[in-house]
């Protein structure tokens, strides 16, 4: 046989070999990439960083603010670093949720977690350099960003600082706390998560927070359009911001509304009608500067502060709910009644000081230096003074120096060039003022309004201020009085009364008219018609160490100079100390601490705090009724209040009051009782040499009063309000006295038997004869 003829031996193939090589490879790496998965799960030799923790995993926590409530259950404000509240998957319309999955993860309720193909569609793009689209997925989202999955803590490791590998490891743990997500909640609560955690920009951390922020709506009442608004920030919620970059915002909402057509989510018809459409907002930040009740909020907060230090939580990230007492409808025409009045006193006050600045001594002499002194209490010139320690040129060039601001006026907020100096002496020229309601029987705060308007003048004039109170302290000398031996009915000659002074010289008030009548009054209608001669008989019968004790008792709380001069409220006292004490007046002699909260909840509505009031039985209910029955006397004729709050307001029922009015009428004051409500006004310049020069204008009577009768103008008209209008309560038991002083009154008292007649009032007269 020819060696042509030999049978060749057969070549081996190489493609077994090739696939088995090709398994190896495979089984290989994918035994390489478990035990990689694990090495980082348990942060092998510290090379990867740790995760997080399991615990940390069953109790995901993002700071939550904290929501402060009215009494009729509205949100008054929040407290918070993060405005974030959470939603529940309820809240959520079907419109937000189709734009979600449609836009980021179309295939969220089909994957644990890790979503194979959009990983393999990231891997051909950068093998390709074509980009389709990312490959997290939303519960990979949620772990990055609620575990903070790349922050510095948790990315310590040995290999965290080699270029390339620490993306790769920071995806790792994504995937690793997506699956175990994925394994610890449902599909509804990873979605929740997501919506919760998210910043979308403008101080709104959270869907519900990015609903009011944007839209000014419930997250529940969005439509189509806006819900892609908000989902089209996930991208990038500053270039996406509709805000600030409306025509980019519109173009990423279209792109959302193009996904909700793609997957069957949106008609195409409602498409080519939304896209056209521009984004409407109604746009606004919550801050501590808006919103209800501002200074009552600010003044909350400190009390609040307070109660977290000592019992463990964060006022500014647990998601404490907060009830309050403050009533939101009173809250609101407490708020207009003030702004209505200051408003309308602002203008007079400068037509009143026209071409003159109104910082004056006792003899209405301009002080000298008074803002150049006044602004070196400033932080601004504390800042420059360490800028320049020893260069007073260069602090008044800057004092001096003008400067765009935004500056308050009554019209609102207004764009103007100014220097510092000039802006201390515009603010230095407004009227300020405080108002506070209480209801007596709980000593619940229903309203609180510490100032004309918080953004620009922080100061709170209801708690953080004191001022002389001029005649309405007064009740605490007629109360203390009464506890004497005297009584309503009993009578003082209005004459000059000299009282002796430790220092040699004597006390010898005037009365507002500079007069003395030479008249019998009872002590009633003294307190109606604020006689300072009555006043100083008494302190002077009473003395004025008992006097000091009386207000103390009634809840009187800043130091009172137990001198004669107290009798007329020389001493400086709080708005709020003073609403309180007059409500022991309607309740029966028992003082009730004022309050404003009721109860605290933790984020998950447990019930983890309840206030109840200190209470003090301070009078007698015989004492309490005849204070009450005097007070009276100034809303009825012949009293200080009776034209404004009978005629100017139309308030015919039975109430209380008593007017204040300072030397130099610096300071203005209004106290009105009912049986429902005990409220209180001043009226004032933040310095007390700022003020108007006439009785006219500076009395209680004109500044304070008329914000009390607008407010309960208003509160008796509100139908939603149970606000009684019956007389006050009698006593108990039959008083000891005889309150009928129609033998003496001359025409100026008036017995129960009259009062029916007296509330059938004229709705006209002329005001210009108001004392």
């Amino acid at each position: 046989m020819s060696t042509s003829q030999k049978t060749l031996p057969k070549k081996k193939s190489v493609y077994p070999k090739i696939i088995s090589a090709l398994w190896l490879l495979f089984v290989g790496g994918f035994l390489v990439f478990i035990l990689y998965l694990y090495a980082v799960s348990i942060n092998f030799l510290n090379l990867f960083g740790e995760l997080p923790s399991t615990r940390s995993l069953e109790n995901p926590k993002s700071e939550l603010a904290s929501v402060l409530y009215s009494a009729d259950n509205e949100i008054l404000g929040k407290y918070f670093r993060e405005n974030r509240t959470p939603a529940d998957y309820e809240e959520l319309p079907q419109v937000l949720i189709d734009a979600l999955i449609a836009t980021e993860d179309i295939r969220f309720e089909e994957h644990s977690g890790v979503d194979p193909q959009a990983m393999a569609r990231v891997a051909t793009a950068i093998l390709t350099g074509q980009s389709k689209g990312g490959g997290s997925t939303l519960t990979q989202q949620v772990a990055k960003n609620l575990f903070r999955t790349r922050g510095e803590d948790l990315n310590n490791g040995i290999l965290n600082d080699v270029p390339g590998l620490r993306t790769l490891i920071h995806k790792t743990k994504e995937w690793i706390m997506a699956v175990k997500l994925e394994q610890s909640y449902t599909k509804k609560e990873i979605l929740v998560m997501y919506l919760n955690i998210f910043e979308f920009g403008s101080n709104a951390f959270g869907i519900k927070s990015a609903s009011k922020t944007f839209f000014n709506k419930n997250v529940g009442d969005l439509e189509v359009q806006e819900a892609a608004v908000l989902v089209g920030l996930f991208k990038n919620p500053t270039y996406y911001s509709p805000r600030f970059n409306p025509e980019n915002s519109k173009g990423r909402r279209n792109v959302v509304l193009a996904q909700m057509v793609k997957y069957g989510f949106l008609p195409q018809e409602e498409y080519d009608k939304l896209k056209e459409e521009d984004i409407v907002l109604d746009y606004k930040v919550e801050n501590q500067n808006v919103g209800m009740a501002p200074y009552f909020r600010t003044e909350a907060s400190k009390s609040l502060r307070q109660w977290c230090r000592e019992n463990g939580y964060d006022l500014y990230a647990d998601g404490l709910k907060i009830y309050t007492t403050i009533d939101s409808r009173m809250q609101r025409h407490a708020e207009q009644a003030v702004a209505e009045h200051m408003k309308d006193r602002q203008k007079a006050f400068f037509e009143h000081w026209a071409g003159r600045n109104p910082w004056v001594d006792r003899n209405n002499k301009e002080i000298k230096d008074y803002a150049e002194n006044a602004i070196k209490r400033t932080e601004r010139y504390r800042r420059l003074k360490e800028q320049f320690p020893d260069n007073e040129d260069s602090i008044n060039f800057y004092l001096n120096k003008k400067i765009p601001m935004t500056v308050f006026t009554w019209n609102g907020d207004e764009e103007r060039m100014m220097s510092p100096m000039d802006s201390l002496k515009y603010y230095k020229k407004f009227l300020q003022t405080g108002f506070m309601a209480m209801e007596p029987q709980t000593g619940h705060i229903k309203a609180w309004v510490g100032g004309i308007n918080y953004q620009h003048f922080k100061y709170d004039h209801v708690k953080q201020g004191a001022r002389q109170p001029g005649s309405t302290f007064k009740p605490f000398l007629y109360t203390a009085a009464i506890e004497s031996g005297y009584y309503p009915c009993y009578e003082v000659l209005d004459t000059r009364t000299c009282i002796p002074l430790s220092d040699g010289t004597q006390w010898c008030p005037d009365n507002a008219d500079n007069k003395y009548s030479g008249e019998k009054y009872t002590l009633r209608r003294a307190l109606a018609e604020s006689v300072n001669s009555i006043s100083a008989f008494l302190v002077n019968k009473v003395g004025p160490e008992a006097l000091a004790q009386t207000a103390k008792r009634l809840g009187i709380s800043t130091p009172l100079d137990a001198t004669p001069s107290l009798a007329l409220g020389s001493s400086d006292v709080s708005l709020y100390d003073m609403v309180g004490a007059y409500g022991t007046f309607v309740n029966g002699g028992t003082w009730v601490e004022p309050n404003y909260i009721t109860r605290i909840e933790d984020k998950h509505g447990n019930v983890i705090a309840e206030f109840v009031p200190k209470k003090v039985e301070a009078l007698s209910e015989e004492t309490a009724y005849m204070m009450v029955h005097m007070l009276k006397a100034a809303a009825e004729p012949g009293g200080t209040a009776y034209y404004g709050l009978r005629f100017r307001n139309g308030l015919k029922n039975e109430m209380g009051a008593k007017t204040g009015t300072t030397q130099n009428y610096s300071d203005a004051w209004f106290m009105g009782v009912t049986p429902d409500l005990v409220c209180g006004t001043w009226v004032g310049g933040d310095d007390r040499s700022i003020h108007f020069r006439t009785l006219a204008l500076g009395q209680g009577g004109k500044l304070a009063m008329p914000i009390y009768g607008a407010f309960m103008q208003k509160v008796y008209q509100d139908k939603s309000l149970d606000v009684s209008k019956e007389p006050f309560p009698k006593p108990s038991t039959p008083l000891s006295v005889e309150l009928d002083c129609a033998r003496y009154n001359q025409g100026v008292q008036i017995d129960s038997t009259q009062q029916d007649e007296f509330l059938n009032l004229p709705t006209e007269i002329d005001l210009d004869t108001e004392i």
